[in-house]
């Protein structure tokens, strides 16, 4: 039936018949995406709902009229339930980044991409607002009061109350209506793009391509941003996510004045919002339709909430209290259990080894103390180890020892902070010396406190020579 109706509307705007069609994947929505093939090749779409198609079709057409890379909609079924687009080709914008993804190291191409999409995220709003009949918009034609409490009531049933949690309900529809009137505190005419994240930028001859705005309406540039910047699996380092906040501030001052301390406060609500917008979507879609994909982000989603809820959120106080236990659930913190790292770091002597790795990883850095001036050679300090003060004293005003763990400190960093960002487990790093008591001992327990201050993970030390173990909690 499907495929009949498209084949026919295919026919009618190319005046031949397709040759093949093949439905394509889908991941959100109702949706039904297809290629037509034949002298022309075309996207056909089926969806159920010819309201919000309308919408689709209106605001391809306006969007190309003001120049914006969006797909052309060649024809429509006179139901509006199905109609044929330009296609595009095959490549996400998620897709394309998928290298950096996985590893958290984006490569220039990648972060060209990166950039040029942010930056066309100005345009979009303002140019693309610019003449647009917001009554074409569906379900709302605004960001208002209402389509922010049916966010977060999806968020609430969907998510929330799936968990099994307790919590007072009218305590939490009162931080609701908090939320919602910090959130509607800037009136706006831009366009409110809804779902601008990676998945919804296609990649065609190097340059970023908008799909998926029929949810559009006039609303505050935020939106777009949090959307963007903290999409879940999109796993954009904190340096990154940065600097592409930066570059839309930039892009964005061609528009209006930019006063960044005010834009980062107002953000930040944007960024819970969304996040809560997001787990409801992956709750009813996961949870309730069983769809893996959505599944599969929740985990991510909420490390987004749990880094989020660092810094207080005063003006909801029951609402963040409700969000703190939600991060703390054991089927999310174990969750994160699997994949927080925890660091081994040892000292020993090198005349009795170099420590196995117990994890099974074939062990990590191994630092060689010896070449630093050694208190050792001295007979007062034989019965004293690099945790004692005098030991302590004499290397640091010697000064080797610092120049030493500077250049230890800079090349752990990286890996510690790759490693979290990729999601590892495990990293072992060992200190040896003649002995196992001066050096070694030193170096050892200077970089657990280093690294335990500095990236909160959890630190297994040990003096082997000393019979010491000590652990670092995590405090992430």
């Amino acid at each position: 039936m499907v495929t009949t109706i498209l084949k026919n509307l295919y026919q009618s705007y190319v005046g031949q018949p397709a040759e093949d069609i093949t439905e394509l994947p889908s991941s959100g929505s109702n949706r039904r995406y297809f290629r037509l093939t034949g002298p022309q090749t075309l996207i056909g779409v089926s969806g159920t709902a010819p309201d919000e198609n309308k919408a689709f079709i209106y605001m391809s057409a306006h969007f190309r009229e003001k120049g914006l890379p969006v797909p052309q909609v060649f024809i429509q079924s006179d139901d509006c339930r199905f109609y044929l687009q330009e296609d595009l080709g095959d490549t996400l914008l998620f897709d394309a980044i998928e290298k950096g993804r996985k590893s958290c190291v984006f490569d220039e191409e990648e972060k060209r991409l990166l950039h040029k999409t942010i930056r066309l995220l100005p345009t979009i709003q303002f140019v693309g607002a610019d003449g647009f009949d917001f009554s074409q918009c569906y379900p709302q034609a605004e960001f208002n009061q209402r389509s922010i409490l049916w966010d977060l009531n999806y968020f609430k049933y969907c998510f929330l109350k799936a968990t099994g949690m307790e919590f007072q309900e009218d305590r939490l529809e009162d931080d609701f209506q908090k939320m919602a009137d910090v959130l509607l505190r800037n009136s706006s005419a831009t366009f409110m793009y809804r779902d601008f994240q990676s998945r919804n930028v296609m990649i065609k001859n190097g340059e970023p391509w908008l799909i998926d705005f029929q949810g559009g309406r006039k609303g505050p540039v935020y939106y777009d941003v949090a959307s963007f910047l903290w999409q879940a699996k999109a796993k954009y380092p904190e340096e990154l996510r940065q600097e592409l906040l930066h570059e839309y501030m930039d892009a964005l001052r061609q528009y209006i004045p930019v006063d960044e301390r005010y834009f980062m406060s107002q953000l930040r609500h944007f960024v819970l919002f969304r996040t809560l917008q997001v787990l409801g979507a992956y709750g009813f879609r996961g949870y309730f339709e069983k769809k893996p994909h959505f599944i599969q982000s929740v985990p991510f989603a909420i490390e987004n909430l749990r880094q989020l809820l660092k810094e207080d959120y005063p003006e909801y106080p029951y609402l963040s209290h409700v969000l703190r236990e939600l991060t703390e659930l054991k089927q999310f913190s174990d969750d994160l259990k699997k994949r927080t790292l925890e660091v081994r770091i040892v000292s020993f002597a090198y005349k009795k080894g170099i420590p196995n790795d117990p994890t099974g990883n074939g062990g990590g850095f191994v630092f060689d103390c010896r070449a630093i001036n050694n208190p050792g050679k001295y007979e007062r300090y034989n019965h004293f180890t690099g945790l004692d003060e005098p030991v302590i004293r004499f290397l640091e005003e010697d000064g080797e020892i610092t120049h030493f763990l500077e250049h230890v400190f800079t090349i752990v960093d990286a890996s510690v902070k790759r490693y979290m960002d990729r999601g590892f487990t495990n990293l072992m790093i060992c200190f040896g010396c003649t002995g196992g008591q001066h050096r070694s001992v030193y170096s050892a327990q200077h970089l657990a406190e280093h690294l335990n201050q500095k990236f909160g993970v959890k630190i297994h030390l040990t003096h082997r020579e000393q019979n010491i173990e000590q652990i670092f909690e995590s405090n992430l």
